[in-house]
C-alpha cells in the first residue's frame, strides 16, 4: 500500500489496458500466467442464486479492524452509526455509506495470535511479522461476526435508523477482505508449509492450488456465517482483495475471481497509485478496482496527482478511492488536501459518475464530527453533504 503506514511498499510500472468496471455477471476471468491453478467448483447458497447481478455499491467506506494496536479495538454500534447516518445543520437525517469494507493488515500487538500480517510487506514499528495462520484468519473472522460488535452492531445500527427514516432501499452491504495467502511463513525462514490444514490435510504454499484452496476456506467459512444468521438490515456485498499490487498473487488471483464470480459474489480491489497490475484489474476478474490517488498524505505531492488519477482512473475506467486521516483537522494543517480531493472529484466527474471508496484513517470521520473546533464541523458537514449528494446514488 502507498498509505502512510505503508510506504515501504514498492511502486511498480504498468501496461494501459482500457476496461469497464461492471456489476454484471461476467465469464470467469483467464487466469494470470505464469501458474495456472486447477479451477473450484462453487456451490451457491439459495440467496446467491437469486441475485441478478454481482452486488454493488455506491459509496464504500473502509473500517479497519482485528488488530490489537486499534484503539478502539472494537467497532460497536456507537462508533458504527456515524457511518450509517448523517444529521445535516437542519437536523436532516440520511443514510450516509451504503458499503462497509472490513478489513485488517497486522495484528501486532498482544494477544495469543500476535506478531502477524494479513498480507505481505508489513513491518510493525520496525520490526518483522510473521505471516497469518488459519487460526489468525478465524480470529479475524469471530471479530467480524460478533454479536454486540462488528457486523452484529451494524445489523443493530441499521435496524434501529431505518424505525425512523425508513427501510433504506437496498439493505447495507458488507466487503469483507480475503488475507492473502503469503508464500512464506517469514522471509528468513523459507518455511511453506505453516498456514494449517483444510479437510485433515496440511497446505503448503508452494504449491498455488494450495494457497487458492486456502482463500476458498475463507471465503465459504465467511458465507456460511452469513447464511447461518440470516440479518434482516445487512448483507454480504462481495470481497476485497488485500494485497494492494498484483505481483505477489497473480498466479491466484483469477482462480479466486472465477470462484467468486460463479457464486454471484462481488470481487473487488484498491490498487495504490502506479501499483503493479493495476490497470489489467478486469483481466484478473476483479468486478471492481478503485484507484487510490495517494495524495492526501505527503505535502510534497503536487495537486496535480489528483488530476492525473482521475485521468488515469478514466482511461482505465476504474473508480477512485478519497483518501484523509487525522491530519485533516484543522489544528494539523492539512484540511486543504481533503478538500482538494472533493474538488477534483467534481471537477473530472467523478463525484457524480464514479463509485467511491473512502479512507479515513481509524475513525477520522468521527474525529472530526466529535472535534470542538467549528472549522472541523464545517469540514465535517462539508464531507457528508459530498457523499449525501452525490447523483450515482441510489435512492438511500
Amino acid at each position: 500500500m502507498m498509505r502512510p503506514f505503508l510506504s515501504t511498499l514498492l511502486l511498480c510500472a504498468f501496461a494501459l489496458l482500457s476496461t469497464s468496471c461492471s456489476e454484471e455477471k461476467h465469464a470467469s476471468p483467464p487466469h494470470y500466467k505464469p501458474e495456472t491453478p486447477d479451477p473450484l467448483t462453487a456451490e451457491p447458497y439459495d440467496w446467491e442464486s437469486a441475485r441478478q447481478e454481482v452486488p454493488s455499491v455506491t459509496d464504500l467506506v473502509l473500517l479497519y479492524g482485528g488488530g490489537h494496536h486499534r484503539d478502539p479495538y472494537a467497532w460497536d454500534a456507537e462508533r458504527l452509526s456515524d457511518y450509517v447516518t448523517y444529521t445535516d445543520t437542519d437536523g436532516e437525517t440520511h443514510w450516509l455509506f451504503d458499503g462497509f469494507l472490513l478489513l485488517e493488515i497486522m495484528d501486532p500487538a498482544v494477544g495469543e495470535g500476535a506478531g502477524v500480517k494479513f498480507a505481505n510487506g508489513y513491518t510493525y514499528n520496525n520490526q518483522p511479522l510473521r505471516s497469518a495462520t488459519r487460526e489468525d484468519w478465524q480470529r479475524l473472522i469471530d471479530y467480524y461476526f460478533a454479536d454486540e460488535t462488528g457486523i452484529g452492531a451494524l445489523e443493530q445500527v441499521v435496524a434501529t435508523a431505518a424505525a425512523t427514516l425508513g427501510e433504506p432501499a437496498v439493505k447495507r452491504r458488507v466487503v469483507i477482505s480475503i488475507p492473502e495467502p503469503i508464500l512464506y511463513r517469514d522471509v528468513d525462514s523459507k518455511v511453506t508449509e505453516y498456514w494449517g490444514s483444510v479437510d485433515g490435510r496440511s497446505l503448503d504454499f508452494s504449491d498455488v492450488n494450495d494457497r487458492v484452496r486456502a482463500c476458498q476456506w475463507f471465503i465459504d467459512t465467511v458465507r456460511a456465517e452469513f447464511d447461518r444468521r440470516n440479518y434482516a438490515h445487512v448483507e454480504l456485498g462481495g470481497f476485497y482483495w488485500l494485497a494492494e499490487k498484483a505481483s505477489d498473487t497473480s498466479s491466484i488471483i483469477g482462480t479466486v475471481a472465477a470462484y467468486l464470480d460463479d457464486l454471484n459474489e462481488s470481487f473487488n480491489w484498491i490498487p495504490y497509485f502506479n501499483a503493479n497490475g493495476a490497470r489489467q484489474w478486469k483481466t484478473y476478474g476483479f468486478h471492481c478496482a478503485y484507484l487510490q490517488p495517494n495524495y492526501f498524505f505527503s505535502e510534497s505531492v503536487p495537486e496535480s496527482r489528483l488530476d492525473e488519477a482521475c485521468e488515469m482512473a478514466a482511461a482505465a475506467e476504474m473508480q477512485l478511492e478519497l483518501e484523509f486521516d487525522d491530519n485533516a483537522l484543522n489544528s494539523r494543517g492539512m484540511a486543504y488536501r481533503l478538500r482538494d480531493y472533493m474538488s477534483a472529484f467534481r471537477r473530472h466527474g467523478v463525484w457524480s459518475d464514479k463509485r467511491l471508496a473512502y479512507y479515513q484513517g481509524g475513525q477520522s470521520l468521527r474525529v472530526l464530527k466529535n472535534s470542538s473546533d467549528p472549522a472541523d464541523k464545517e469540514l465535517y458537514h462539508e464531507f457528508c453533504q459530498f457523499v449525501v449528494t452525490r447523483p450515482i446514488r441510489t435512492a438511500q
